[in-house]
């Protein structure tokens, strides 16, 4: 790290807790309703979608930059990308209360919002069936809106069922690989405790990377050895490599997907999202991996 940036960075670290200090006391530990949910700020694309869904949706009075679901949130203060948030950012929206997925960051600046007088809910986040219908609940619940919650659930919960039931017969799993960039010519891809390993197990692809957790750069030999039959990428998500950019890569060229020039691109929020649309996330992808076998 650049000794300018260093300094730039502890300056700015150093004015938010100096601001922090400045407000009233912290809020209760472990809230999980808010007192006054008259005006959140919702730091997450899957949180902001969930109480769009619950019909909620008059509270908001931010989102963060991931939040681009539905086209109505758009219209909201954009707080910054949820994981390089600024505390001021956040409190100059003045929220009764702020919803924010795991995840958020910086450390530093969560620490910071956490030690004011406005509560912070954290939603948990797992990429799972459950772990949907579990941010779903909590999202109701913080809102004061269980009801609404149970119901938003039981409907989710039931599409994605009809969803997963269209690879349950298929018997020979696609090996999918998730790139998330190739920067460089370095492939950075997914291995497991990811979203995107979630979403490719939930569409009845096998994720063709299982030795790490998290992204991490790929050796030529490991990408050649995981012998993927199809790349997953997002769209919307920083520069994208061109399908002849990514079949031009010697490793990804003597794999079945390079071979077959195999490759599923798809909306990154709309992905990896984990939130109300992730049915249809399974159905799409189950489609575009095993086409008339994916049974509706």
């Amino acid at each position: 790290m650049a000794p300018l940036f260093k300094r730039v960075l502890g300056a700015t670290i150093g004015l938010s807790l100096a601001f922090a200090a400045l407000l009233p006391a912290r809020a209760a530990e472990g809230t999980e309703v808010f007192a006054d949910p008259s005006k959140i700020a919702a730091i997450g694309g899957s949180i902001t979608e969930i109480v769009f869904a619950l019909g909620e949706q008059d509270r908001l009075v931010a989102r963060d930059s991931t939040s681009r679901y539905p086209e109505a949130a758009l219209k909201l203060p954009d707080v910054g990308y949820m994981r390089q948030l600024s505390p001021e950012g956040v409190l100059s929206v003045n929220p009764s209360g702020i919803l924010a997925l795991h995840g958020s960051g910086p450390k530093e600046a969560v620490d910071v919002l956490k030690k004011t007088s406005i509560p912070f809910i954290e939603v948990p986040e797992r990429y799972d069936h459950e772990g949907i219908l579990e941010k779903v609940h909590i999202v109701g619940k913080a809102l004061g809106v269980d009801a609404k919650a149970d119901a938003l659930a039981a409907e989710i919960d039931a599409k994605l069922k009809a969803a997963e039931k269209q690879t349950a017969s298929i018997k020979e799993r696609k090996r999918v690989l998730f790139v998330l960039s190739m920067q460089g010519g370095k492939i950075l891809a997914s291995g497991s405790d990811t979203a995107a390993d979630g979403i490719i197990k939930l569409s009845g692809g096998f994720n063709a990377i299982d030795g790490f957790s998290g992204y991490k750069q790929l050796s030529d030999e490991a990408l050649i050895t995981a012998k993927p039959d199809v790349i997953l990428m997002m769209n919307n998500a920083g520069p994208a490599a061109s399908d002849d950019e990514l079949f031009a890569h010697p490793s990804i060229l003597s794999t079945p997907a390079g071979a077959a020039r195999k490759v599923i691109r798809m909306d990154g929020g709309y992905l990896l999202g984990f939130g109300p649309r992730t049915a249809d996330v399974i159905h799409d992808l189950a489609a575009s991996l095993y086409g008339g076998q994916a049974g509706d």
